[in-house]
């Protein structure tokens, strides 16, 4: 196991290397600089700008001094905000996400695997068809729709919760159902599916007919493999809910890590956009390498490899 885990850590590693290669040669590549603005800036000035942050070296030079500070864990000052690191402001907005992420997350799982084991248990009845098609609906119900769609119903028509904001425990809640039931119907559509294999195997229907309580079957011998590809998914979805959603957290005002990732993007800050990117591929690699551990720790016939 330990070899395992050392070689998926050294992998997750190159993955990052080439990831933040990648960004940062996509970004020196794009026209303009942080600094290009509609007011003239005298060129001595721009001049001494540009200096201070690097940019009168060649592009390899730049990479290199750039991914030695990131090895150090130094992720730049920030090129638009003054006086204001990009480690500075991801320690302050990574906690706003956490608790969204958090949130929705347990509300995905909440909603999500009930109704998934539910609906496999029992197939072909109304209390599959419901769950199920709600689900789908959700899964066709991307977040730029459902957020909105809350905000009008909760927010103006009914006007019982705030629609913009982070202000208290009474504003976490639209962002975080927005987020939580897009992602309840992916997991439980997963669910039914992975029990639904393990109800249809031999040895289940081997042990119906010996008289084993069908509760002993679901609970105790199929949850275990039923949940494995809920587990699959959850790495990806897990780094995505936890790091923030561009799209909930614009919507809703949030000030987390997605929407200081638009605001890098629309102000060409160089910085910013690859300290977020680099958190962001860190956050999948190690929710992936946990998947994995996971994976192996559920169904020992799985190899370390």
């Amino acid at each position: 196991m330990a070899k395992f885990i050392t070689l998926r850590f050294l992998q997750g590693i190159l993955v990052l290397l080439g990831i933040y290669a990648v960004t940062f040669f996509l970004v020196a590549a794009t026209p303009g600089s942080p600094f290009s603005t509609e007011r003239a800036i005298r060129p001595e000035i721009l001049a001494q700008i540009e200096a201070f942050y690097g940019y009168d070296k060649p592009t390899w030079e730049r990479f290199l001094s750039s991914l030695g500070n990131l090895l150090r864990g130094d992720f730049g000052p920030s090129a638009v905000y003054a006086n204001r690191s990009v480690t500075a402001i991801i320690a302050e907005s990574f906690p706003v996400s956490l608790k969204l992420g958090s949130i929705s997350l347990a509300i995905a799982i909440l909603l999500g695997v009930p109704a998934g084991i539910l609906a496999a248990v029992k197939k072909n009845t109304w209390l599959d068809y419901v769950p199920m098609s709600t689900a789908m609906a959700g899964i066709c119900l991307p977040t730029f729709v459902m957020g909105p769609l809350l905000a009008l119903v909760f927010g103006l028509i009914f006007a019982i919760l705030p629609v913009a904001g982070w202000f208290g425990p009474e504003f976490v809640i639209l962002p975080s159902a927005t987020l939580g039931l897009y992602y309840a119907a992916y997991f439980a559509r997963l669910t039914r599916g992975g029990m639904l294999e393990m109800l249809n195997q031999d040895w289940v229907r081997t042990a119906r007919a010996k008289g084993v309580a069908e509760s002993t079957i679901v609970w105790k011998h199929c949850l275990k493999g039923g949940l494995i590809p809920v587990i699959t998914f959850l790495g990806p979805a897990l780094a995505g809910i936890i790091s923030g959603s561009f799209v909930v957290e614009t919507i809703f005002q949030v000030p987390g890590l997605g929407q200081w990732f638009v605001k890098g993007a629309l102000n060409r800050d160089d910085f910013l956009i690859l300290g977020l990117t680099v958190l962001f591929a860190a956050l999948i690699v190690l929710m992936n390498l946990l998947v994995d551990i996971a994976q192996v720790a559920l169904n020992p016939r799985l190899k370390y490899d």
